[in-house]
């Protein structure tokens, strides 16, 4: 849904166009709906930051607008259009929850200056929002691994500064976080932090996402859209997956860069923004650059500090306090009691490659709390993704000797004794699994495939915990 700053909703088309053409004028983004119906449609795809609405209104009016809207969006201030007549009902409206009431006929500055004060109250509201959940944002980026100490190094390094930062990193690395701790700990705290992801946003419409629109710009812009580098103003534009941006809109991304100025879509009036860039990838630019998928000018521009993220097979002593930290955060979220790991299934997640690095760890942390039986994770607990995936190697061979070499050393670096009492069941576990998921469930032909009798796989079975209740 679009980003307008102002909603507004009555069934009075003249109405709408004043408010409109007013608030346009300003350079104030608004959308239009004739019916609360469609508004609250509307509403469960975003919201805006303040809503003027017209209190008689046929099926649903003014004041049940109010009441649905307040319960589920408090932040966002409402005002109540009213008829002089209607004046006690707007009173009321105004003590169960309007931010105020404007009564009709009214005069245009008066419209305008409510309305700013509403956006004013909302975007107070909202920055300090933020600032409480900046404890919680940064709890995010854990971990005592030497390559996580060097981006937390950097990050104070880059806290006086608004400088460029371009951020590599595979998915999932949690490259937003450290964006979004960049700017949470910059001159610029105080000013918005906005996001944009290059990959997810259809490539005809990133030009008009980035720089806004002006109204009748193309087929369905019915008002003036701000673009994210006005939302960003003063603050920090966070651009991931940088090396997905067309050529003809880095073009464009270069000049804002170097003039601090553009254009929106279908306007002809600049407009100038003071706006930090923080850029993010998975992709080698310096390929893309040889390529000629992407500028070299805009490179240079943006790899002013480079912040290079591990992956989380890099950082595997990390496991084990980004898993606690995710099984509790879980919980928290659906009112349990946090699980725990078995030694060897945290030995397992530590020697897992985790192609999907710290999102997919967060992920599985969550599927365990609702669908582990037990209050300790098991092996058997986790999911099929994890568990079929072959162990591959970091190193150029793929054999199981190296990735298992590989899994030893770890453990010897970390001083873990009694490596063996955790090897030895998880070997024989996952051929157990192996071969009786091949015979689909046949043990003696399972047995045989190992080389075992009958009688011993049963044991081992039991031994390990692998019988059916």
């Amino acid at each position: 849904m679009n980003n307008e700053q102002v909603w507004i909703v009555d069934d009075d088309s003249s109405i709408r166009w004043v408010l409109e053409k007013a608030l346009s004028g300003e350079n104030i983004s608004c959308a239009s709906f004739d019916s609360a119906e469609n508004m609250l449609i509307a509403l469960s795809h975003g919201q805006p930051e303040v809503i003027i609405s017209d209190i008689r209104m046929p099926n649903i009016d003014g004041m049940e607008l109010l009441n649905q809207v307040s319960q589920e969006f408090p932040d966002i201030p409402i005002i109540i259009m009213t008829a002089h007549s209607d004046l006690d009902s707007a009173v009321n409206a105004y003590q169960g929850g309007a931010f105020e009431y404007l009564p009709k006929p009214f005069d245009i500055d008066e419209a305008l200056s409510l309305t700013k004060r509403a956006l004013v109250h909302a975007r107070e509201k909202s920055s300090h929002k933020k600032q409480q959940a900046t404890p919680q944002t940064s709890v995010g980026i854990i971990g005592e691994a030497p390559s996580m100490q060097e981006v937390f190094r950097a990050i104070g390094r880059l806290s006086r500064s608004s400088i460029s930062v371009l951020i590599n990193g595979e998915s999932g690395t949690g490259k937003e976080l450290v964006a979004h701790a960049l700017h949470m700990h910059s001159p610029r705290s105080q000013a918005p932090f906005i996001p944009l992801n290059m990959a997810a946003i259809p490539k005809d419409l990133i030009e008009s996402e980035l720089f806004g629109h002006e109204k009748g710009a193309f087929t369905g812009a019915n008002s003036v859209r701000q673009g994210r580098f006005e939302q960003a103003h003063n603050g920090t534009l966070f651009l991931d997956e940088i090396g997905d941006m067309p050529l003809d809109i880095q073009t464009r991304l270069l000049r804002v860069l170097a003039d601090g100025q553009f254009y929106r879509v279908g306007g002809h009036s600049p407009i100038q923004v003071d706006v930090r860039i923080i850029a993010a990838t998975h992709q080698n630019l310096e390929v893309q650059v040889n390529n000629g998928d992407f500028r070299e000018d805009l490179f240079h521009r943006l790899n002013v500090i480079r912040i290079q993220l591990p992956s989380l097979r890099e950082r595997r002593e990390d496991i084990n306090q980004l898993t606690h930290h995710f099984l509790k955060l879980a919980a928290n979220e659906l009112g349990v009691e946090p699980k725990t790991l078995h030694k060897s299934t945290l030995a397992f997640l530590e020697q897992y490659q985790w192609p999907g690095n710290v999102r997919q760890l967060e992920n599985i942390c969550r599927f365990l709390t609702v669908m582990a039986s037990g209050k300790e994770i098991l092996i058997d607990d986790l999911p099929a993704e994890i568990t079929s995936t072959p162990i591959a190697s970091n190193t150029t061979s793929t054999s199981w000797q190296d990735g298992l070499r590989q899994w030893v050393n770890n453990q010897l670096t970390l001083g873990n004794d009694d490596i063996l009492d955790t090897a030895l069941p998880e070997f024989e576990r996952i051929l157990l699994q192996c071969a009786l998921s091949h015979t689909q469930g046949h043990k003696q032909e399972a047995a045989k495939k190992l080389g075992w009798g009958r009688n011993t796989l049963t044991r081992k079975l039991k031994e390990l915990n692998m019988l059916p209740d």
